[in-house]
This record gives structure tokens, sequence and C-alpha cells, in this order.
């Protein structure tokens, strides 16, 4: 079954090594998020990149970065993403860290398992 529809796509931007305790902070907004009921999370490892301190991490061997960006994508509606802004203040205060988090809309076009490929599993 497909489903077209209206959404929020939220990007986060954090880095690899940003932490809550002993978790990655990426982690733990995947789980927040799964833990608030939005639609869906993904988290990206990036290959390069630079954040507000300019200083540029890399996946190149002799270049080798602990600390390598991470974006991670939330799609849901615009009121359930905005209800998870005050997840995400809370995570980033805890981890302190800096982050950027963006928003814009998108066309969402659904792809449904069946109800008895979810039924199995969920149960497995």
């Amino acid at each position: 079954m497909t489903l077209a529809d209206q959404a929020v796509l939220m990007r986060i931007f954090v880095g690899e090594a940003d932490k809550v305790g002993h978790s990655p902070l990426y982690e733990r907004i995947v789980q927040e998020a799964r833990t608030s009921g939005l639609a869906g999370a993904t988290a990206w490892k990036g290959v390069t990149g630079f954040g507000a301190t300019s200083t540029i991490r890399t996946a190149r061997v002799l270049d080798l970065s602990a600390d390598l960006p991470v974006v991670i994508e939330l799609v849901d509606e615009e009121m359930k993403l905005k209800d998870f802004q005050a997840v995400l203040d809370e995570l980033f205060e805890k981890a302190d860290c800096g982050g950027l988090v963006t928003l814009e809309r998108v066309n969402v076009h659904r792809y449904s398992a069946s109800r008895r490929r979810v039924s199995e599993a969920e149960h497995s």
C-alpha cells in the first residue's frame, strides 16, 4: 500500500564523539524519537565535514577522526517534531555540546508493509 502526504523533515547535525553520559548523542536522539512515537529516524555518519569550530573532520586513513559528523533525520507531522524539540533541548544540555537543527516541509510517498508482514515482524 502507498500513501502520499505532507510532513516535515527534521535534520539534526552533531558530532560522533558527542555523548549523553556514556551513550552517543545520536543514539539517544534516535531512542528518544522512538519513545516519543515519531514516525521514523535514521542516523547517517558523514565522511567529512565541519561545523561552528571550522575544524574539518574526515574519515581519510591518514587523517582518521574520532569525531565524524552525524546527521539524524526524522520525518513526521510538524506539531510532533515541534514537541520533540523540547526533548532535543534537554539532550543537548545533558551532552553539553553544540549542534544544528533544521526543519523543512517535504512530500512523503510511503510504502507500507501488509498487515500480515507487520504482525510477523512484531512476533519475531
